[in-house]
């Protein structure tokens, strides 16, 4: 495509250099990739500066740079941009065709429950006979089909490939996880979502954002520029009202309180689901049998409901669509071991979402409801004795341990975590292997006990310095139980 015609949509275009009638034919972000007539995005990042890659580019076969600022030795065809990242955005979207505008795009944001959230949806949408995609936090799907992603929300030239091929293959609505991150850097600017809810709010990412005034600003943000054509919000969140007092279209309210739009009645949450009746202001209702239990997850349905309803989906295929899903990957996962205990896997990383999950299993725990916890490396440290008092608090017995310690000392990790649980009366051991950890949480395990695995759910690896080794947990737990089989025998 010609480098003029990708530009026809992009906003904040300030100066060009050279012919803009040259034929583009890849999108590069890597300076190392070899490019032949490709266009190279000069993204000034928190640590590198990609417009001092321009000469490299160039002897990879770049033929066009979208740059902030010109680089007058480089002979490449140059568009000073006011944001490289909005611009690449606009630019992918043109590249791939325009797939969203294709699709039925609806977005889920919040701290918690997006994963579920969108997964709920996805099942809703195919009830109501919509081939649906998935793109997400667990990768991304083209109904049964999984395509691995390594992030929430992909970076735009990922994104509109991945929309491109959904398109393709006849896929006509997307849910689609949409995180803070993704907002402040400018992934979906020039998309448009007919529909997009907000779950809440709760401390994660202050190692981006710094403050929670500014991570709640991304959200809120995604909210406010054209980008969503419908809202719903949960009520019961106490941030969802300073969105709502300054959006520009239609709003849907969810929540248990009766002064939602769409809210929960004759909750009852038990070790199989939870069950309830989902009633639309005094206008119909309908009963829900689900298979995933917590609280939690019916704020999650309430969300997924809420969207179909103003996507006009029938009430029958939200009910059918909503207790189709048996577990969603890596969230209150109960692993199949044929063990006395319960083993389950569950992706809580940050305080609020360890207090839930822990506040639900502890429901249904005959026994000692024991934990296995750790926190990621060059991330937040703020949360890290915040999870260590929950853990503490909240269980029986925890056990501390690595989880993606990224470029950071474990030890150091551990010794934050700590600092919380040594306020509470709470029992532990501190074991840094992650394997070890999850083989000693197995070997203390006692009929009607209840092991939570927390902080890795459907993750495949651990980043150690760097390096990500294969790490899946659940393979893990099988290995585990078979090694301590055989050496009982």
């Amino acid at each position: 495509m010609l480098l003029r015609n990708l530009l026809l949509e992009v906003p904040g275009v300030v100066e060009t250099r050279g012919d803009l009638d040259i034929e583009i034919a890849q999108l590069v972000t890597d300076s190392r990739v070899k490019a032949e007539n490709g266009l190279f995005f000069c993204i000034r990042g928190l640590r590198v500066d990609a417009h001092t890659f321009a000469h490299q580019v160039e002897q990879n076969g770049c033929t066009a740079l979208i740059v902030e600022y010109f680089i007058e030795d480089s002979p490449l065809v140059q568009v000073k941009v006011e944001n490289v990242r909005s611009a690449m955005a606009y630019i992918a979207g043109a590249f791939y065709g325009h797939p969203a505008r294709r699709l039925r795009m609806v977005g889920v944001s919040g701290t918690k429950g997006k994963t579920t959230t969108s997964y709920l949806m996805k099942a809703v949408l195919e009830a109501a006979g919509l081939k649906t995609g998935l793109i997400g936090t667990t990768g991304n799907m083209i109904g049964d089909k999984h395509m691995p992603s390594n992030m929430t929300t992909p970076d735009p030239v990922d994104l509109h490939k991945c929309l491109r091929q959904m398109v393709d293959e006849g896929v006509e609505a997307v849910s689609m996880e949409v995180s803070a991150h993704a907002v402040d850097m400018h992934r979906l600017d020039g998309v448009e979502f007919e529909a997009a809810c907000y779950t809440n709010l709760s401390q994660d990412h202050l190692d981006y954002f710094g403050t929670m005034e500014k991570y709640f600003e991304a959200k809120k943000s995604f909210f406010m520029h054209g980008a969503v054509r419908n809202a719903a919000l949960n009520v019961d969140e106490e941030t969802s009202e300073r969105i709502r007092r300054d959006l520009q279209v239609p709003c849907l309210t969810f929540g248990i309180s009766a002064d939602a739009d769409v809210f929960a009645r004759d909750i009852e949450i038990s070790e199989e689901g939870v069950s309830f009746t989902i009633r639309l202001q005094r206008l119909e209702e309908m009963p829900i049998s689900m298979h995933l239990t917590g609280m939690f997850n019916v704020y999650n349905a309430l969300a997924a409901a809420s969207l179909a309803m103003i996507m006009g989906i029938d009430k029958e295929f939200i009910r059918k669509g909503l207790e189709s899903i048996r577990n969603v990957p890596g969230r209150v996962e109960v692993l199949d071991t044929h063990t006395p205990y319960k083993v389950i896997l569950d992706y809580a990383h940050s305080p609020d979402a360890l207090e839930n999950v822990l506040h639900t299993v502890r429901a249904f725990t005959k026994g000692r409801l024991i934990t296995l916890v750790g926190c990621g490396g060059d991330r937040d440290h703020g949360k890290r004795p915040i999870m260590g008092e929950i853990a503490g608090r909240m269980a029986d017995f925890t056990v501390l341990t690595s989880d993606n310690p990224r470029t950071e000392d474990p030890a150091a990790i551990l010794r934050s975590i700590e600092e919380g649980m040594r306020r509470t009366d709470g029992e532990y051991v501190v074991i840094e292997n992650r394997r070890d950890a999850i083989r000693y949480a197995l070997e203390i395990g006692r009929e009607g006990d209840v092991i939570v695995l927390a902080g890795k759910g459907n993750e495949t690896y651990q980043d150690i310095m760097g390096v990500k080794r294969p790490f899946d947990e659940k393979v893990i737990v099988q290995e585990l139980l078979e090694e301590m089989h055989h050496t009982k025998e």
